[in-house]
C-alpha cells in the first residue's frame, strides 16, 4: 500500500510511524510531502514594478536616514527560479525528513517531496499522481485564514477521492 503523509511541519513524528507503518505493510511504501505557497504573483508584479529601473536596497547604517541604492546583481545569481527550488527543497528537509527519518527507524520505505502551490490542490494533485491508497493529514492547518476558509485537512477530506486518515497531535 501506497500511504501518502501530508505535513506542515506539525504532526508528530512518532504518531505518523504508529498509523502509517501498518497501512503501508512490509511491501508498501511512505511519501511524506509538504506543500508550500511561493507568492508568484507577487514576485512577478514587483519585477513589473521595478522593470524600467534596478529595484532598491534598503541602508540602514543610520536609523535616522534610510536611502535606497540599486543593488548590484552578482554575476553568479542563478536567477529567481532557483533561488526558489532551493527554498523550497530546504523546506522539505526542515519539515518532512523528520517523519522521514521516524518512519525508517520504524521499518518503513519512506521518502519526502515538496510540491508548490495551494495545500488542499498540491495534496490532492500529488495523490492522484502518485496513485496513494490513503492520504494521512492532521485535521487542522496552520494557515492565516484558516478560520475563515476551512481547514487543508477538513478541504482534502471533503474533495479527496481515496480515503484519508486525519491524525490528530496530542496537543489538538
Amino acid at each position: 500500500m501506497h500511504v501518502l503523509v501530508a505535513t506542515d511541519g506539525h504532526l508528530d513524528a512518532a504518531a505518523v510511524a504508529k498509523f502509517s507503518a501498518p497501512l503501508a505493510g512490509p511491501d508498501g511504501k511512505v511519501t511524506v510531502l509538504t506543500v508550500i505557497e511561493v507568492p508568484r504573483a507577487m514576485l512577478q508584479e514587483l519585477q513589473d514594478h521595478f522593470s524600467d529601473q534596478p529595484p532598491p536596497t534598503l541602508r540602514m547604517e543610520d536609523p535616522e536616514r534610510v536611502t535606497a541604492d540599486p543593488p548590484e546583481t552578482p554575476p553568479s545569481w542563478p536567477g529567481d527560479d532557483a533561488i526558489i527550488d532551493q527554498y523550497l527543497d530546504s523546506k522539505r528537509f526542515d519539515i518532512c525528513e523528520p517523519l522521514v527519518a521516524t518512519l525508517q527507524e520504524a521499518g518503513v520505505n519512506a521518502t519526502s517531496m515538496v510540491v508548490e502551490g495551494p495545500a488542499d490542490k498540491g495534496i490532492l494533485s500529488t495523490a492522484a499522481d502518485l496513485d496513494v491508497d490513503v492520504i494521512v493529514i492532521g485535521p487542522r492547518g496552520m494557515g492565516f485564514f484558516e478560520g475563515l476558509l476551512g481547514s487543508t485537512g477538513t478541504k482534502v477530506t471533503r474533495l479527496a477521492n481515496r480515503p484519508v486518515l486525519l491524525l490528530r497531535n496530542a496537543d489538538s
